[in-house]
């Protein structure tokens, strides 16, 4: 079913997505926060691994290019 490159990526940027919850919690920095709850929260929904590698590396970048 699931292959351990999967679960290990999936795990890799579900603990960045929690460091930028947390960075984004404490600092009040709303888009780190939603990042990382998105980041935490979409390996769920994409099986392919090359999708989960773009859609995380988007996820990572985006509170770099939005400034609230």
């Amino acid at each position: 079913m699931l292959d351990p490159t999967y679960i290990f990526v999936s795990l890799i940027f579900s603990s960045i997505g929690l460091g930028y919850f947390i960075y984004g919690k404490k600092q009040k920095n709303k888009i780190s926060f939603y990042s990382g709850i998105g980041l935490m929260v979409y390996p769920y929904f994409i099986a392919n691994l090359i999708m989960l590698v773009i859609a995380g590396v988007v996820l990572m970048l985006l509170p770099r290019f939005i400034q609230l």
